[in-house]
């Protein structure tokens, strides 16, 4: 399975055939797995090893945020650990592009068929195989209905990473892609005993102090412009630094300027102002806003509502480049100004 095959959009039948005659399969996600990724990531490689075959998960455990209580992933192996070890078929959840890859298994993706399975709109359709639908409300929708046609068996192990990557990839079902279908699928894992009281208090009602002062440090920046409708937080590697946090301990910092009445776009920066590596830029919109108009032209990606991209600037001017590209898009949908809201 060594040869790479040309780039093609395939049905859930030809991958559940493809998988059934790999011998040692690597699944991964993008880097810094959010819930949709490590959920996904962690039901697979699980159903995957019940059904009879000789699959992994990897991801760097340090960083997995709040979804990093579930069961399983004291399963995963480090990427640097699966890099040396020898596989026939990669597959990526939930990864948008080919560099959002784990770097080290960056080599692994370029010397053996990929399976791509996704539901960005910006998918770069990097895999051997492709099943993208930005149409759905999580990977996890996928992989549930690909258990399913495969006719591999769930149980609460499986459907609590799945809920869980589902849940915060449709915001507990009320984000726009939240569909019938969605729903179906929520009620499908339920019947598994998922602990959904347990999983709410640890993921939106559970901090840690770390998080607590990074958000309180977060606050403390917030900025506000265009009569309420941009608002913008920062934080920098010194306050992660300072705090013994991570990136993963701020999932919902942008939460944060999104929860100012009126507003349209809410971004979270990420950089230093002495370094002139990168700076990482996380945004929201509101209709008809859509956020990947505003990183692309930086190199992200992402969904309508929610994107991220990295921009190869120091944090003062990467603000300055990233504010320019969000007044040109407020120009294309000028607010009614007797619809907005005062502070």
């Amino acid at each position: 399975m060594k040869e790479k095959r040309t780039p093609r959009n395939a049905k859930p039948a030809e991958l559940i055939a493809t998988i059934a005659t790999a011998r040692r399969i690597l699944i991964t996600g993008h880097v810094r797995p959010d819930g949709d990724s490590l959920g996904c990531m962690i039901a697979l490689s699980h159903l995957l090893t019940r059904a009879g075959h000789a699959a992994v998960a990897t991801a760097d455990r340090s960083a997995l945020g709040g979804p990093g209580f579930l069961k399983g992933v004291e399963r995963l192996m480090p990427p640097e650990t699966v890099a040396r070890k020898r596989f026939d078929l990669l597959i990526s959840l939930d990864c948008g592009s080919f560099d959002r890859l784990p770097e080290p298994i960056q080599p692994l993706a370029r010397a053996v068929p990929v399976i791509n399975i996704d539901h960005h709109r910006t998918n770069t359709r990097f895999g051997t195989w492709n099943w993208i639908e930005d149409h759905v409300s999580s990977t996890a929708e996928l992989i549930w209905r690909l258990a399913r046609k495969a006719g591999w068996p769930l149980d609460s192990l499986a459907a609590e990473a799945l809920w869980v990557a589902l849940i915060t990839d449709s915001g507990r079902f009320a984000y726009d892609q939240t569909t019938p279908a969605t729903l179906r699928c929520g009620a499908d894992l339920l019947r598994y005993g998922v602990r959904t009281a347990f999983i709410n208090d640890k993921i939106y009602c559970s901090f840690s102090r770390i998080t607590l002062e990074l958000k309180k440090r977060a606050f403390r920046t917030l900025t506000i412009w265009d009569n309420n409708t941009v608002a913008a937080v920062t934080l920098t590697g010194k306050d992660f630094e300072e705090t013994g946090g991570t990136k993963a301990d701020v999932e919902d910092v942008i939460e944060i300027p999104r929860s100012l009445i009126g507003n349209r776009v809410a971004i979270f920066f990420y950089g230093n102002e002495d370094d002139h590596a990168e700076t990482r830029v996380s945004v929201r919109t509101r209709e008809p806003l859509d956020a990947t108009a505003l990183v692309r032209p930086f190199g992200g990606g992402g969904h309508a509502r929610a994107a991220g991209c990295t921009i190869k600037e120091p944090l003062a001017q990467a603000k300055k480049s990233f504010l320019k590209a969000v007044d040109d898009l407020l120009a294309l949908h000028p607010v009614d100004e007797k619809l907005s809201v005062e502070s």
